[in-house]
């Protein structure tokens, strides 16, 4: 049998892989290509390479056996991205979770509500999933999020995109668990996730001491969390922290060589990590801080908002106040 990795005959292949761009723009997404063998997207600009017109699409495919993207924005898609554990412990607060998907089930639970699987649903290779719905109308600011609602689940939004079905990456397929018509995003969930402006989700104290030691422990604080990014979370997770830091820039409270250096430092923990290279890394510093840049923000006297990501490591009693 021959792996995924080495398909027996690259000219099929490449004919399913076309097969299935066509078939997630017949459904009306906006596909683009993905780097074979691969979740990346094939050119820097992927959001100008969305197309549902079978012709380019054609004419993409035709180069070489792409993966799928899907850019949910133009799309009109809201997808949640329910990791496996892995056989990493779950934070407090989700003990005895062993993936994405128990928490949703918890959180369901506790919102008086059935779990949301009756949803158009693709697996992953990595015994993901990513259930996929209509992108509340009105909603202009839903994002990407990674831990907002909790361990393992992230989301994808505005400016953000999914594997299609069909793409193939070295571990497996991207496959069709449920082909149920693609609902809209409960209203339990919606609640949740528009609770707080999704680019400040958390508040906590820094500690009370002279601005230049809460700067630097609010700087310590978001390289720690690139540092121990989890698998599956590291690009988003450097992506939002380059962001914060350059807000912090662009306020002129942090000087720009400064969070270059720091956001360097702790990517390079995870180079060559799931195909983590130098530049890819760079590439995400550079472009987070820009979009920080354009949105700055002062380090006051008030509780100082901590990265997105961190809110799934905060403390029991915090949670429950």
């Amino acid at each position: 049998m021959n792996s995924p990795s080495s398909p027996a005959n690259p000219a099929e292949h490449r004919e399913t892989l076309l097969c299935a761009a066509l078939a997630a723009a017949d459904a009306g997404h906006f596909v683009f290509p993905l780097a074979p063998m691969s979740k990346k997207p094939a050119f820097r600009r992927w959001q100008g390479a969305a197309t549902r017109s079978g012709d380019l699409i054609r004419e993409q495919w035709a180069r070489r056996p792409f993966n799928i993207g899907i850019a949910c924005e133009p799309s009109g898609l809201y997808v949640i991205d329910l990791d496996d554990g892995h056989g990493h412990q779950p934070p407090p607060g989700s003990e005895g979770a062993a993936h994405g998907r128990d928490v949703l089930t918890r959180l369901a639970a506790a919102a008086g509500e059935p779990y949301p699987s009756d949803t158009f649903t693709v697996t992953t290779p990595t015994n993901g999933e990513h259930l996929y719905f209509a992108m509340p109308a009105g909603h202009a600011k839903l994002r990407n999020t990674v831990g907002r609602l909790g361990w393992r689940i992230d989301t994808r939004g505005i400016g953000g995109y999914v594997v299609a079905a069909g793409s193939v990456r070295p571990g497996g397929s991207y496959v069709v668990t449920n082909n149920a018509s693609i609902t809209r995003l409960p209203q339990w969930l919606l609640a949740k996730l528009t609770t707080q402006p999704l680019d400040e989700p958390g508040r906590i104290p820094l500690p009370h001491a002279a601005p230049i030691q809460r700067m630097d422990a609010y700087v310590a604080h978001v390289a720690h969390n690139v540092r121990h990014a989890e698998p599956g979370t590291r690009h988003h997770t450097l992506n939002l922290a380059a962001y914060t830091l350059g807000r912090l820039v662009g306020g002129g409270e942090l000087p720009h060589h400064q969070a270059v250096a720091v956001l360097n430092e702790a990517a390079a923990a995870h180079l060559g990590v799931d195909e983590w290279t130098l530049a890819e890394a760079k590439r995400t510093i550079h472009d987070g801080l820009a979009a920080g840049i354009k949105h700055p923000r002062e380090l006051s006297s008030q509780p100082t908002t901590r990265p997105e990501s961190h809110q799934r490591h905060r403390s029991t009693k915090e949670r429950h106040r």
